[in-house]
């Protein structure tokens, strides 16, 4: 018997797949995308025109696109094309999926239905939102975005907390995002002077999904992908993108719109990592260097407590003995203790934490 391989997925990369959402999605191989945005029609029908108080028409939603018949249509909908992306994820994926109060509920339910296991409700918090003209309920000036897993027991995904962190000027990146709607000189327009779309999205908004979630050379899928705006952020921050697109001028724009963007090199793309995402360093592994030797004594940050490392890593202290973590906990007569920082040696005469050690390490890994 021939060894199984995975359906190769690379002649769909950066590409643009034009037809029916449902019937697009079924061609895509199992477990292939790394994340999926979605941007679903919100089925958000206005019963007649909306006009500003100067008698203006508002260039809103009125698309064939948008229309169901009733709300048990549009969720039977949403569980096709979710079913679909919860096939295609792998097994390490996630999905992103935008609304608005006519359909982030409903959204919600079906995807806690298909298994989906909800990581974080992010509130687009917007700037500049349109105006509530008619004075009858508050500025509608926010939208949701649920992010969320394959299943309750997926353990591993990808969150750059770290970058997002410095992205945040070293703060905690909260879960309500402050940002402009896409207007001026982003917004698409054709040559009528209309809309292109009428629900782009503002490319920070994608910069910060694509950071927060994926890594260089990750595929994101997008099955609603209009004028592109997740193919173009995606491309300047080195990942691919799959679209997928039924309406022929939003292909036409798109393509031209991603086709114009210039990726950064790899140095500028790459993000930062927490701890979490580095490779472990067992301690044992700088005795087998040479960085440190058997016999050497290590001190706490006080110079009041000292161990000798044994030649299996361990350390011996007083009456115990065990690893830098145990040891450390020990002394101190805590439950733990992170032996990296707390444990020193000493180099021409200064005291040093071992944990430069184990920096030095990973960067020759990286080297390598």
């Amino acid at each position: 018997m021939g060894i199984a391989t995975k359906p190769d997925i690379a002649p769909l990369l950066n590409s643009i797949l034009a037809g029916d959402c449902l019937e697009e999605l079924r061609k895509i191989p199992s477990e292939s995308v790394d994340v999926v945005f979605a941007d679903p029609p919100y089925n958000l029908q206005l019963g007649g025109g909306l006009t500003r108080p100067d008698q203006s028409k508002v260039d809103g939603v009125d698309d064939d696109w948008d229309k169901f018949s009733s709300f048990a249509a549009y969720d039977e909908f949403s569980r096709e094309w979710m079913a679909q992306c919860r096939r295609i994820l792998k097994p390490t994926g996630t999905i992103w999926i935008i609304g608005s109060y006519h359909n982030i509920f409903r959204v919600g339910t079906v995807m806690q239905d298909l298994g989906f296991w909800i990581l974080n409700d992010i509130v687009w918090r917007k700037t500049n939102p349109m105006p509530n003209f008619r004075g009858t309920r508050f500025t509608n000036a926010h939208e949701t975005m649920i992010w969320a897993s394959r299943s309750e027991d997926q353990k591993t995904y990808t969150f750059n907390y770290e970058a997002l962190k410095s992205f945040n000027d070293d703060l905690q990146m909260r879960s309500d995002w402050l940002l402009p709607i896409c207007n001026g000189a982003e917004r698409i327009k054709g040559s009528d002077g209309r809309k292109a779309h009428p629900t782009q999205k503002p490319e920070s908004l994608l910069h910060r999904v694509i950071l927060a979630s994926t890594k260089p050379g990750d595929v994101i899928l997008d099955p609603f992908f209009g004028t592109g705006t997740t193919g173009a952020v995606a491309k300047r921050l080195g990942r691919h993108f799959i679209g997928i697109e039924r309406d022929a001028a939003y292909i036409a724009v798109a393509q031209q719109r991603v086709a114009a963007i210039e990726p950064g090199d790899d140095e500028v793309l790459k993000v930062s990592m927490g701890k979490k995402g580095e490779p472990r360093i067992p301690f044992g592994s700088l005795v087998e260097r040479g960085l440190l030797n058997p016999g050497d004594t290590l001190f706490d940050p006080a110079q009041r407590n000292a161990a000798r490392i044994r030649a299996d890593g361990s350390l011996v202290c007083k009456d115990a003995t065990g690893s830098i973590h145990k040891m450390g906990a020990h002394v101190m007569g805590a439950e733990a203790c992170n032996g990296w920082t707390f444990w020193h040696f000493r180099k021409s005469g200064k005291m040093m934490p071992i944990d430069v050690l184990r920096q030095k390490v990973r960067a020759e890994m990286k080297s390598a």
